[in-house]
């Protein structure tokens, strides 16, 4: 299974540190394998995201991840969307910010750069509304039960996530978004008004992206209600998962569609960090397309071994970890609009978050498989007198 699911990635991986290795030698293959090392670590907890999600769609979809959805994440957003980014903010035609990314490293990677604070706060915004939505809806299984819970019952209030975005936005606006220096360190700009339009911004693009995909998979359970009323919803889906006929179906349809959209607007959201961060190894748009795409194939490859593997289920506290590092990193965006924050803070925050919660999962388990095995030795003790 390992092969199969990670087989891409190891074959990407060798194609392109080969081709690095031809095209700048040495020295270029070194800064493509540094590259790819920093996207899998700043990208870890994406995965845990990624796989709590995926695993809500069907085969076709998680295909469709594992493709198309590849394509995005590495020609879309390590290629094409710096480009964007360039022509935009520098008011330049689409075909003069490609000869500026490729004959120009040292502009490009100013004009890049000077664009992290619009970055920063829309990617910063829609990851701090996914972990605020989270902390604030009840839960089953807490890992902090002493936090998770009174915030949950916060959380009843519909409308108080927004509330905590937008008040986080204007302190930011009004206080990292002002005096932010220039490139090269010659001065400050006053940032203000480009975070707030840009972290506005994020705020829609998830309350309209998660709104509707939530929307889709509502009606999805509502009608497997109807099913399962009416007792046409017993029927397992072929390959003895426990979904039902109807669910597969369902998944395959708008609902899956949006869940796919909204799943590649948070892998997006991730790899703003990454692109830019990468400018203080290469200034090459190649090398760093090269680089942190190879890293995310593996992310990818991360997240369907998570789901076929059940990982989600066997460490309950995955989920919860990953989210604590995406409310981590959302702060750490909106403050790197002023100040410079080390790639190496941004990805071991993510990694400590993460093992501590794999850590509690195991514990959990083997607490549950002790309690487990005590009560059938009470009950073999019971049935023996």
């Amino acid at each position: 299974m390992l092969l199969r699911t990670f087989g891409w990635s190891f074959g990407i991986t060798a194609a392109g540190l080969a081709l690095a290795g031809v095209l700048w030698g040495g020295k270029g293959l070194a800064i493509v394998a540094i590259l790819s090392v920093l996207e899998i670590s700043l990208s870890f907890d994406n995965a845990v995201i990624n796989a709590g999600i995926l695993r809500k769609l069907n085969a076709f979809w998680q295909k469709m991840f594992l493709t198309v959805g590849v394509l995005i994440a590495v020609f879309g957003m390590r290629l094409v969307f710096p480009i964007i980014i360039v022509a935009i903010t520098a008011k330049l035609s689409p075909w003069e910010a490609v000869r500026v990314a490729i004959d120009d490293h040292d502009r490009y990677e100013s004009l890049v750069t000077g664009a992290h604070p619009a970055i920063a706060a829309f990617g910063g915004m829609f990851l701090l509304m996914i972990f605020l939505d989270f902390i604030f809806e009840e839960r089953e299984v807490t890992w902090l039960g002493w936090l998770e819970r009174p915030l949950s019952k916060l959380g009843k209030l519909d409308t108080l996530s927004v509330v905590i975005a937008m008040v986080v936005l204007v302190i930011a606006a009004t206080t990292v978004a002002t005096g932010v220096p220039l490139h090269g360190g010659h001065g400050t700009i006053d940032k203000g008004e480009t975070v707030l339009l840009a972290g506005v911004g994020g705020l829609i693009t998830y309350l309209v992206v998660g709104g509707v995909s939530s929307f889709f998979e509502e009606r999805l359970e509502d009608e497997e209600e109807d099913d399962e009323d009416t007792g046409t919803a017993q029927v397992p889906a072929p390959g003895g998962s426990g979904a039902t006929r109807s669910q597969v179906a369902g998944l395959a349809g708008k609902a899956a569609f949006f869940m796919f959209l909204y799943l590649e607007v948070i892998d997006a959201s991730f790899s703003f960090d990454g692109v830019v961060g990468a400018f203080a190894i290469s200034n090459d748009i190649f090398e760093i397309a090269l680089g942190l795409g190879i890293g995310a194939m593996y992310i990818r490859s991360l997240t369907v071994f998570l789901v076929r593997k059940g990982t989600l289920d066997d460490y309950v506290y995955l989920e919860h970890g990953a989210h604590y590092a995406i409310g981590a990193l959302a702060v750490i965006l909106l403050i790197t609009i002023k100040y410079d924050v080390s790639e190496v803070i941004t990805g071991l925050v993510g990694v400590v978050l993460i093992a501590a919660s794999y850590w509690s999962s195991v514990v959990r388990n083997r607490r549950l498989g002790e309690g487990s095995d005590t009560s059938d030795d009470k009950a073999e003790v019971t049935s023996g007198v």
